[in-house]
């Protein structure tokens, strides 16, 4: 291969490299919003098990837009378990399954920091290898 076609083929790399980068902080982020979504459900239902009966509360409809409501029974919490099923559950339990799938995305976090790491290696291992071929280019 000539020095021209492997300067193309870094650059092509480069370029992929970079998509892949941005790629994986956008899922980087998407996960992160989720982790705040899940803290702060922990926080309320942490709250919401400590109190009394029939205290007033905001609810959450979505949108940023709430309602006023009672809190009549907060020995039982509605528990998302996919495919818009809901599971009645202790608040104990929903804590639990809050903090495992904390947790999870932690990890996926930790995951996704590691191949970003990978990749700016190999970003700057190319870099590294176009640079030096230009200049013997120069020559």
């Amino acid at each position: 291969m000539n020095p021209e076609e492997e300067l193309q083929r870094y650059a092509l790399l480069i370029e992929n490299y970079k998509a892949q980068l941005e790629s994986l902080e956008n899922q980087f982020s998407l996960i992160q919003a989720a982790i705040l979504e899940y803290t702060k459900a922990k926080i309320t239902l942490e709250k919401l098990s400590s109190a009394d009966e029939n205290m007033d509360i905001l609810i959450p409809l979505g949108g940023g837009t709430f309602t006023y409501g009672k809190a009549t029974d907060t020995s039982k919490i509605l528990t998302d378990i996919g495919e818009g099923l809901l599971l009645e559950k202790e608040p104990s339990e929903a804590i639990k399954n809050l903090d495992k799938r904390i947790e999870n995305l932690q990890q996926t976090q930790e995951t996704i920091s590691k191949m970003s790491q990978r990749i700016q290696e190999e970003l700057s291992d190319l870099s590294t290898k176009a640079q030096k071929l230009l200049a013997e280019r120069e020559k």
